[in-house]
């Protein structure tokens, strides 16, 4: 199913507001480690997959890169992305990541922040990364963490106060569809397990260099009192690896 909720006008709306949508990469509480997994981007051609309002195709640009090209289904997020970052090399193109068709050896580096979670068949994305991909070239995504994604209700359980008493773990080993509720309800999501993950990508040709379950970073921790709750699960999970 290739769910397109971002040109919900009411869906979008919300999700502007995030802190993420109007700030940018520093605000995303992962992005620190994200961009220490990434390449040298100098004269690489790089692909981003569901590339929302294109933060990481205009820090490729400005890292270096020859061209990007910023892949996503939303009409919405990609008029957000042209008026951020309207360069002449980048190039934005509305598709499902899973109709990707890219020429083969076409890319140096691939990049997905926080899309894969959407797509029903990972496997058959990293079989088409890796086509895509140039010999020794870099795939880095990140993807909500396993932890987050088992239960459709994706929260904590609280008391009676609304206290956070812990973040609950259930039916993790099977895979398949979740109906979450992200800024609306019946958001469609994809829950698979660590190892699958990991085993998908190592299948379709990869090697492996780094996993990480990154938590904000020491400055978010000290500016937002929310944010001590980020060490008691992860919500992420990132995979770097190399062709």
């Amino acid at each position: 199913m290739k769910q397109n909720k971002y040109d919900d006008s009411q869906f979008f709306d919300a999700y502007k507001q995030m802190a993420r949508s109007i700030n940018g990469l520093e605000a995303a509480g992962e992005w620190h480690v994200l961009k220490s997994l990434l390449p040298d981007l100098s004269n690489k051609n790089v692909l981003d997959l569901g590339c929302g309002f294109g933060w990481h195709c205009r820090y490729a640009i400005d890292q270096g890169a020859s061209s990007v090209i910023g892949v996503d289904i939303s009409e919405n997020m990609l008029q957000q992305a042209r008026q951020y970052s309207n360069i002449d090399a980048i190039t934005y193109v509305q598709m499902p990541i899973e109709d990707i068709e890219f020429s083969p050896s076409q890319f140096d580096v691939v990049i997905s922040s926080l899309a894969f979670h959407y797509v029903e068949s990972f496997e058959d994305i990293c079989k088409k990364v890796h086509q895509c991909l140039k010999p020794g070239g870099s795939f880095i995504f990140s993807v909500e963490h396993p932890i987050f994604t088992s239960r459709d209700e994706q929260d904590w359980y609280v008391d009676d106060q609304g206290n956070r008493l812990h973040w609950p773990v259930d039916q993790y080993q099977s895979e398949g569809t979740r109906v979450t509720n992200f800024l609306a309800e019946g958001v469609i999501k994809y829950h698979r397990t660590v190892s699958t993950y990991i085993n998908n990508v190592i299948q379709a040709g990869f090697t492996i260099k780094a996993v990480q379950e990154p938590k904000p970073s020491d400055e978010m921790f000290n500016n937002d009192p929310m944010m001590k709750d980020e060490n008691r699960r992860p919500m992420f999970i990132i995979i770097s690896a190399e062709k």
